[in-house]
């Protein structure tokens, strides 16, 4: 058996869960347009071990939202889940956030394509197959109407904030947009529990967040 507690970040979703084997007991997540995590994430994650009822000490390992996403969101998750997995001697795991963001949508055939917004029309996206293989990397990358032309002819979901920016530039008959989707710490528990039988684990003293693109700080009073 293993517990695992699962915490998600890297957007404007705050989402924490327990899972046993693989299967969520309880969850916790707001996403109100705010990044509260800073305010929210330690009283989420004491409330899904109090609510399933089990002792901290039990839980086998703690798995975190690696990115892309928010550089604030990601830094509060990995710096609690690193705090956690030092304190109670238990392994980390590393789950990417756009494959978690892709989980909650399946289809038989064609491409899925999560999202997440990365200011005016740049996304950070991947392509996975309708097996969730990656059939193209992770990028950084600015939206126009010719972007994806190469899966013109297949079916693609888009789904994430980022697609819903970009819902009225990619106008093409077989893209389809799903809305309200984000990167949840439900849709990790599956994804942890695989990675923990494999002992595909982080080093938690060098681990860092996959942040894809520098952070860089605009003083407030810069002249653009």
């Amino acid at each position: 058996m293993a517990l695992i507690l699962n915490i998600e970040t890297s957007t404007k979703n705050c989402s924490v869960s327990i899972a046993k084997n693989g299967e969520v007991l309880h969850y916790k997540e707001i996403n109100d347009g705010n990044y509260s995590h800073a305010e929210k994430l330690h009283p989420f994650i004491l409330g899904v071990i109090e609510e399933s009822n089990i002792d901290i000490h039990s839980i086998d390992a703690i798995a975190v939202g690696k990115g892309p996403g928010s550089y604030t969101g990601l830094r509060i998750g990995v710096s609690a889940a690193k705090g956690l997995c030092f304190s109670l001697n238990i392994p980390l795991i590393s789950v990417e956030t756009l494959l978690s963001l892709a989980h909650s949508v399946h289809t038989e055939a064609g491409y899925i394509i999560p999202m997440l917004d990365a200011r005016r029309m740049e996304v950070y996206s991947v392509v996975y197959n309708n097996k969730f293989e990656e059939h193209r990397e992770i990028r950084a990358e600015v939206i126009d109407e010719n972007s994806f032309s190469e899966f013109s002819d297949a079916n693609v979901i888009f789904l994430g904030d980022g697609a819903e920016k970009c819902k009225e530039v990619l106008k093409r008959p077989n893209f389809s947009f799903i809305k309200d989707k984000f990167p949840s710490s439900v849709q990790m528990a599956k994804l942890s529990y695989e990675k923990y039988k494999k002992n595909d684990i982080e080093d938690v003293a060098y681990f860092e967040p996959f942040y894809l693109k520098d952070f860089i700080v605009t003083p407030e009073n810069k002249k653009v």
